[in-house]
């Protein structure tokens, strides 16, 4: 049996498939099941890249959350970076661009980046609005990725009885039953 290329149309994948010199309705069939299985496996591995992706931001996100507690203690504490107010915390560029690139509320008083203990809870409801957002997206993801898998199982699992089903019959002509 070929290897079966990284392609998502139907008719390209069949084209690669090649089973062999039989033209029997068992074997046409086992080979639509193998391109059904292969269109599966690709879609499968989307959602894993997508997965493996919002994971990444997850992580990232977790280390935001972490790092805005950390200045809200500090603010809360007295014991704040911020030169004016001891009871404030400056918030990270980093962080500031990473509200900013998806989209995030954060608290704006006095247009600069210092926040008291009250304005960093602002800050952290939002990332972790934002940190359950993305682990709904993950779950939905992960039932997609199941579902691929079922049928990719599925698909080659009947590609295989299909071929041994045909193989069987081979045998028993040969046999003269």
């Amino acid at each position: 049996m070929s290897q079966v290329s990284n392609t998502t149309s139907l008719s390209e994948i069949l084209d690669t498939i090649d089973l062999g010199p039989t033209g029997s309705v068992q074997m046409m069939f086992a080979k639509l099941q193998l391109a059904q299985s292969e269109i599966c496996k690709n879609q499968a591995e989307s959602y894993m890249k997508q997965i493996e992706d919002i994971q990444e931001e997850q992580e990232l996100c977790a280390n935001m959350i972490e790092q805005a507690r950390k200045l809200q203690n500090d603010a809360k504490n007295g014991t704040g970076d911020c030169s004016w107010d001891k009871k404030a915390s400056m918030m990270p560029q980093e962080m500031a661009d990473f509200f900013k690139e998806r989209g995030l509320s954060y608290d704006t008083t006095g247009n600069d980046l210092a926040n008291n203990s009250d304005e960093w809870d602002f800050n952290l409801k939002s990332l972790t609005n934002y940190q359950e957002e993305i682990g709904n997206k993950t779950q939905t993801l992960m039932v997609y990725l199941q579902d691929f898998i079922g049928q990719y199982n599925s698909y080659l699992q009947g590609a295989n009885t299909q071929i041994a089903n045909a193989n069987q019959t081979l045998t028993n002509l040969a046999r003269g039953q």
